[in-house]
């Protein structure tokens, strides 16, 4: 892989070093996460965008963020450390549903070659295990429980739901699946509130950061709750464009803000390789 350089770098204030020498010499620096002052897990968010915003094509087989970034080795690079850094990794079930069906939410998943890499940081620097939990959210409980990452050893699924999603996952036999937990939340219209489920995975499953992957309506519902801490953007060098009748996703959807409460970001740092750009925010609240 290219190097990676760092053009800015605003995150100077920890001295300690994280990240093991290998991976720091990829990442082109160290990486610091502040851990939240609410009740509740950190939620680092991760997207990769065209340069006119749309995060999918919304077209069957080219729906995932892969499709958007292109043959790009560091922006798979930057997931699978993200991915590495995590407690949990929570993701919608439309995004499920868009990727592969060998699709694994694990860090070496995306990047084979960093795979002791991330290893070793997981197991010897943050005292986790080997693989994050992964956490798919979905009211109706219609999943696809012949994927991968239902059915693979040593990954472990919780599945965030409503009562009669609940009820749906039994009659598909999810509960007959070893490394699969259900969990029903209080809905409203078939949708469960952010809050209560970083309350649960944090009382449950002990989880002090969260990696969250999309989808754009999933993350829309999670900023909407003030529960976004950090955002990690990839901005790919192509641009999608989008009909009058089509939906191309942007970063996000089903939510909207007014001026007066738009969430705010700060810029920590710019990474880049060849044409891609890397950029970290972190929310600073509103203006």
């Amino acid at each position: 892989m290219e190097l990676i350089r760092t053009l800015i770098d605003r995150d100077q204030e920890y001295r300690e070093r994280v990240l093991p020498e290998g991976l720091r010499e990829l990442y082109d620096g160290d990486l610091h996460f502040c851990t939240s002052n609410a009740q509740r897990p950190s939620v680092i968010a991760n997207f990769v965008s065209t340069l006119d915003g749309v995060v999918s094509y919304e077209i069957k087989g080219q729906a995932g963020g892969s499709t958007i970034s292109g043959p790009d080795p560091a922006d798979r690079f930057i997931m699978g450390l993200l991915r590495a850094s995590a407690d949990g990794i929570i993701v919608g079930a439309r995004t499920v549903h868009d990727v592969n069906p060998k699709s694994l939410w694990i860090p070496e998943y995306t990047y084979p070659d960093a795979k002791p890499l991330y290893k070793e940081y997981r197991l010897n620097v943050l005292h986790q295990s080997e693989n994050p939990l992964l956490v798919i959210v979905s009211g109706s409980g219609k999943l696809e429980l012949e994927r991968a990452v239902f059915r693979t050893p040593g990954v472990r699924t919780v599945v965030i739901t409503t009562s009669a999603g609940r009820d749906e996952l039994k009659r598909r036999g999810a509960m007959t699946l070893d490394s699969v937990e259900v969990h029903a939340l209080k809905s409203s219209g078939g949708s469960i509130a952010p809050l209560p489920i970083l309350r649960l995975l944090n009382s449950q499953f002990g989880i002090r950061m969260l990696l969250h992957e999309g989808g754009p309506t999933l993350f829309g519902q999670f900023l909407a709750a003030e529960a976004v801490d950090e955002l990690f953007l990839t901005v790919s060098p192509q641009i999608a464009g989008r009909k009058a009748d089509a939906i191309r996703p942007g970063l996000v959807q089903g939510v909207e803000f007014v001026p007066n409460s738009a969430p705010w970001f700060q810029l920590l740092s710019v990474k880049q390789m060849a044409e891609h750009l890397y950029l970290r925010y972190r929310r600073t609240g509103v203006h």
